[in-house]
């Protein structure tokens, strides 16, 4: 893990809400030559996955490392994005173990997003899936709030493999929660107070920052990363 250039383990990412925000996001890409991002679909509904699987399709990206899925998406769509962008992590939600049926034969290649709420639902059983998607903010909250999330993965914090993945956002210190727009390079301090052990090989930038913005930012989070 530790061996894997820190350039290739941050990817920026295709995040947002609207039409707008990926198409926007995707033309900053053709225009920095970038080939190798992550994708958020969380807030696209099956009309819009179409136009954005369109064009993805026409774009210079060729790998799509990690994509984080809704519990709307068919195992068809999963097989779409690992063959045409060999697709190595798919991130989930805790509800999305009621969902796992349909994914049969990517249960190992589906990792979970816990939240920090201080619930654990029942349903889950990290051993069914691929592992953990850290996302390092709600890992910081949960920590500060020592909620039942945080316990559970620390209970699993010696399986090497249960931690391949990330999502890389901000984080505010007095409210104890995540931030998806950054403002600051101080948003970005609680990362140099996590262990080791939950940094994996594919860390995306999970905010809806610009491209630009991005970059600029992972080369900052590429000093701070590499210092742990």
């Amino acid at each position: 893990m530790l061996k894997y250039p820190f350039s290739k383990r941050l990817l920026v990412s295709i995040t947002g809400r609207t039409s707008s925000d990926w198409k926007n996001k995707l033309l900053e890409i053709e225009k920095f030559k970038i080939k190798r991002v992550a994708l958020f679909l969380e807030f696209y509904a099956e009309k819009e996955k179409k136009k954005i699987y369109e064009a993805l399709l026409s774009s210079n990206i060729k790998k799509i490392p990690l994509v984080h899925i809704r519990n709307d998406m068919k195992k068809s769509e999963l097989e779409f994005l690992e063959k045409n962008f060999k697709t190595k992590c798919f991130t989930i939600h805790e509800n999305s173990f009621k969902y796992l049926n349909k994914w049969k034969g990517f249960h190992k290649k589906l990792f979970l997003e816990l939240d920090y709420n201080n619930h654990v639902p029942q349903m889950i059983h990290i051993e069914k899936i691929g592992g953990f998607c850290i996302d390092l903010s709600h890992f910081k909250a949960s920590k500060e709030r020592f909620t039942n999330e945080f316990l559970y993965t620390m209970k699993k914090r010696k399986i090497n493999k249960y931690f391949k993945c990330n999502h890389l956002n901000g984080y505010s210190p007095a409210r104890k929660k995540d931030l998806h727009t950054i403002r600051t390079l101080k948003n970005f301090n609680y990362l140099k107070t996590l262990p080791k052990f939950v940094f994996g090989k594919y860390i995306a930038l999970e905010m809806f920052n610009s491209i630009k913005d991005q970059l600029k930012y992972k080369k900052y989070l590429i000093n701070i990363i590499k210092n742990l």
